[in-house]
């Protein structure tokens, strides 16, 4: 019997079907448009599709699970072959959770810091050879893959995303896990082409919290309003942990985390992901790692991929990348970096790039998202608007909605490029933040630049 992937090629898709590789099952797969990493990840494996598209005549009644991918349509012919064969078809969270049904599951929610938050948890267990599966929305350091399963471990960890599930399961991820423990790390209004109000997104985190398994544990950031009224509004039957920032000081471009032990220097840096930090500590209690243990993994914890990463540095120069989008994390992103080197020069780069980036509506969330910068850019590519089917966004629009009259906006890729090349980057700290490429830039160039 074999495992078939609808869509094998995506972030998530593939990780997951390395993953069943790796535990012994029989893996096959399809998708018209496979790119890399997850082509050459797939090949290494053998799992990489003969040819690109969808072929009807590969769903069979020797398959025991179908798992269907966001990327596939409702139409999908290999969809409506195994809906006419009877086929059991999951979506990639409801597999997970039957791969994990017995096991103590951990599932970290919220608008921001879910990937960072999970990585942390993964870096202490590994640090102290706890094994334990999980799915994490990022390679880590140390860390073959992004979802890892086995019969044995009896904790499994996952990001719990509030996206939806599959193309005919139109509920979020995060409501399928049924967590033990479970932690939300912040609510700022996202995914608005699928939550259509603030009021309709912020349901999706109390449906969460009624789902944690009765006896368990709600991990809960006290610091954000919204958090905070929907941990305590809950009425299941749970135990509730607030967290909240901790002491720290920044000395000479260096974050000290106040610990009892002493003031203790960290690799991870910015308000927001110490905060990540205190949710990440009590998760890790919860599962058996003590205080001081936990303070001595994560002094070595350097970030998960493209979340604040250090791209480049030398002398007085800096570089980060970061995969902030919404306006809470570009703030958010955006302070932490001025806070760490508050004498430099700060140029932050925003690419509009996700759906509700690129809504007309949604724009004006983004008032004073970029005034911690002192050189503030916008990208965005008309391009993008078009191919995503949304009203067109106008220059107007973007510089009204930040509200920073030296807001400075291109929507040519090489124009950006060159404007950023012609910096002068001494005593500078440069910031990308984007899900995107700002149409194509390479980053090893921007390396060149700041040496």
């Amino acid at each position: 019997m074999r495992t078939h992937f609808i869509a094998i090629g995506g972030a998530a898709m593939h990780n997951l079907a390395l993953a069943l590789h790796n535990k012994g099952y029989k893996v096959t797969g399809s998708d018209d448009a496979i790119f890399e990493p997850s082509k050459s990840r797939l090949q290494a494996k053998g799992l990489l599709p003969d040819q690109e598209g969808w072929f009807p005549e590969k769903i069979t009644t020797d398959i025991e699970a179908i798992i269907l991918g966001m990327h596939a349509k409702a139409d999908n012919p290999e969809l409506l072959k195994a809906q006419e064969l009877g086929l059991k078809i999951y979506s990639y969270p409801e597999f997970l959770y039957e791969q994990s049904k017995n096991k103590t599951r951990v599932v970290i929610g919220g608008s921001h810091g879910k990937t960072t938050i999970t990585s942390m948890i993964l870096h202490v267990m590994n640090y102290h050879k706890i094994a334990v599966d999980y799915m994490v929305g990022a390679l880590l350091e140390g860390f073959d893959t992004m979802v890892h399963l086995t019969e044995e471990n009896d904790f499994i960890v996952l990001e719990g995303d509030e996206y939806l599930t599959s193309p005919i399961d139109l509920r979020p991820k995060f409501h399928l896990y049924q967590p033990n423990i479970a932690l939300i790390s912040g609510i700022a209004w996202d995914h608005i082409n699928v939550f259509p109000t603030f009021d309709n997104y912020v349901e999706q985190f109390r449906i969460f919290t009624n789902q944690i398994t009765k006896g368990g544990i709600l991990i809960y950031n006290e610091e954000d309003v919204e958090v905070k009224k929907v941990a305590e509004d809950c009425e299941n039957a749970i135990r509730k942990i607030p967290y909240t920032t901790p002491e720290y000081s920044v000395q000479n471009g260096k974050t000290l985390l106040h610990t009892p032990e002493g003031e203790m220097p960290i690799e991870v840096f910015g308000a927001h992901n110490l905060n990540n930090l205190a949710g990440a500590k009590w998760v890790c209690q919860c599962m058996g790692v003590d205080e001081l243990d936990f303070y001595e993994a994560i002094a070595t914890f350097k970030g998960a991929s493209k979340r604040l990463e250090k791209i480049a540095e030398s002398n007085n120069k800096v570089a980060y990348k970061d995969f902030a989008h919404s306006p809470s994390k570009v703030s958010a992103t955006t302070k932490a970096v001025k806070a760490q080197y508050p004498d430099r020069k700060l140029v932050a780069c925003l690419e509009l790039h996700t759906y509700s980036s690129l809504n007309a509506e949604f724009l004006k969330e983004y008032e004073g998202a970029l005034d911690a910068a002192d050189v503030a850019v916008v990208f965005y590519s008309p391009d993008a608007v078009k191919i995503k089917r949304l009203e067109e966004v106008t220059y107007d629009q973007i510089a009204q909605s930040f509200k920073r009259d030296d807001l400075i906006i291109f929507t040519n890729p090489l124009e950006f490029k060159e404007f950023l090349f012609k910096q002068n980057f001494d005593n500078s700290a440069l910031l990308l933040m984007s899900s995107g490429n700002y149409g194509g830039l390479d980053f090893d160039e921007v390396k060149e630049l700041m040496n």
